[in-house]
Order: structure tokens, then C-alpha cells, then sequence
């Protein structure tokens, strides 16, 4: 069998790291990508930022100029902020953007160009239960998951007559750096009577009692390498849950519940 050649990008740190751990155990050729410096004998770094379109690309094309191929890409890529809408800076909101999607968008361009031309590939896109529910206090990560959901939607049925398979994986609570690294914007606090606090308080609770990474490496990794996919996959049974009981229950209530859960 030949050797698989994938890309994943935030696969220094969490579970990108996990995810490239898992898919070298699975007999892949590995190349992280990250902005850090990093050292792993398991994979071949490449320093690069995402956010830059041609950084991006020039750093997938010397993959596939190294290796003539490039059969999966991961884009685990990613970090949150806090706050309240009304009190987010634009810059940070256009930030996490920058960063959680058009980051992903970077990077896919010029993969789509490879693996149409060969004829073949698989993407995976890091998504999270967020996209289904959106948390208060956390709107803009929210909105960067929701909108990786829809580009992949989109983008599977752009290309699969190419041969390219498209799918995003919804994580749900995971206990990795991802909490420590949030930025915290915690202005306003006080004019929503200490509410912005008590929900961040509660969501990292809840991540640092969360999945282990490995268990969501393994599976993100087992995906990439699935015969075929369907476009959205959710981790565990409770995010699974989660997931069927939006489908079922009135908007009204179930942001109601949502609410109770991170409103403080």
C-alpha cells in the first residue's frame, strides 16, 4: 500500500498534535503546520501561518514538489476568544476569523488544485458542537465553527465528481491548552452583571473536564483514513445527542437551554 502523504495544520499543539500522532501510527507521511518553531521526529514541520494566503500555499506546494502527491489534509488550526458581542473590538472578532476559517480556506485552495489534478484526496475540516449550538459570550468562535459547517457542506459537492472527499469533525468539550490559550475580552462584565465571567468560568470547566485529545486524534485521524465519509461527524455520544435533540427540538427551547447552561 502506498504511503499516504497528509498535512495537518495546528499539529503542534492539542489535538492537532494528536491527530498527526494518530495518522503516523496509521503509516502516513506527516507534515505539520503550525506558526512555532517544532521538533518531532514522527513528522516534518513546516513553520508557516495560515492567515497568509501565499505563505499557505507556499507551504502545500513544497509538500507535494517533495512528495508528487498529497492524498489528506487536516485543518485543526484554531483558537477562541470571549466576550461580549457588544464589547469585542472588531479586530479580534476579524481575527478569529482570520484564523479559524480563512485560515482553513488557505490552506484547501491550493490542496483542492493538487488533488483534483490527481484525481483524489480527502479533506478534513476541524469544526465544533458550537456550530450547532452557539454558546453566549463565545458568539465570534461560534460563528467561525458555523461557517467552516457550511463551507464544507458546499465545497463536497463542488468536488467530489474530482474525486475529493470533504467532511468536518464537531468536537465537543476537550481537555487540552485550547482553554488557557482563549483570549478573554472582559469588558462589560460589570454592565452585564458579572454574566461574561460566570459563562467563560463554566465553559472552561466543562473543556477541562472534557474528552482526552488522543480519543479525539484517533478519531479525527480514523476519518481521514475512512473508505468514504458523510459531511459532519460529531465525536462522542453526547455531543451525538446533542446533535439529533437540535434536529427535534423547537429553536425556542433549545436556545432556552442553552442559555441556562452559559447565560450565567
Amino acid at each position: 500500500m502506498t504511503e499516504k502523504i497528509a498535512i495537518v495544520t495546528g499539529g503542534t499543539s492539542g489535538i492537532g498534535l494528536c491527530t498527526a500522532a494518530a495518522l503516523h501510527e496509521k503509516g502516513c507521511k506527516v507534515y505539520t503546520f503550525s506558526r512555532r518553531e517544532f521538533s518531532d521526529p514522527r513528522f516534518t514541520h513546516i513553520r508557516v501561518d495560515v492567515t497568509d494566503p501565499d505563505a499557505a500555499e507556499a507551504a502545500v506546494r513544497r509538500v507535494y514538489e517533495k512528495e508528487g502527491r498529497l492524498d489528506i489534509v487536516v485543518n485543526c488550526a484554531g483558537f477562541g476568544i470571549s466576550g461580549a458581542i457588544e464589547f469585542t473590538p472588531a479586530e479580534d472578532a476579524k481575527r478569529q476569523m482570520d484564523v479559524n476559517f480563512f485560515g482553513m480556506v488557505n490552506v484547501n485552495k491550493p490542496a483542492l488544485t493538487i488533488m483534483r489534478k490527481q484525481g483524489a484526496g480527502r479533506i478534513v475540516n476541524t469544526s465544533s458542537m458550537a456550530a450547532v449550538f452557539a454558546i453566549p459570550f463565545q458568539a465570534y468562535y461560534s460563528a467561525s465553527k458555523a461557517a467552516i459547517n457550511s463551507y464544507t457542506c458546499a465545497l463536497l459537492n463542488e468536488v467530489k465528481q474530482y474525486g475529493i472527499s470533504v467532511c468536518a469533525v464537531q468536537p465537543g468539550d476537550i481537555k487540552t491548552g485550547f482553554t488557557a490559550a482563549r483570549k478573554k475580552i472582559e469588558a462589560g462584565d460589570e454592565e452585564y452583571g458579572g454574566r461574561i465571567s460566570r459563562s467563560v468560568a463554566k465553559m472552561e470547566k466543562d473543556e477541562q473536564s472534557g474528552l482526552d485529545p488522543q480519543k479525539a486524534g484517533d478519531f479525527i485521524a480514523k476519518v481521514a483514513m475512512k473508505k468514504s465519509v458523510k459531511p459532519l461527524y460529531t465525536i462522542d455520544f453526547i455531543s451525538g445527542a446533542e446533535c439529533i435533540l437540535d434536529r427535534i427540538l423547537p429553536k425556542g427551547l433549545a436556545y432556552k437551554i442553552v442559555g441556562g447552561m452559559y447565560n450565567g
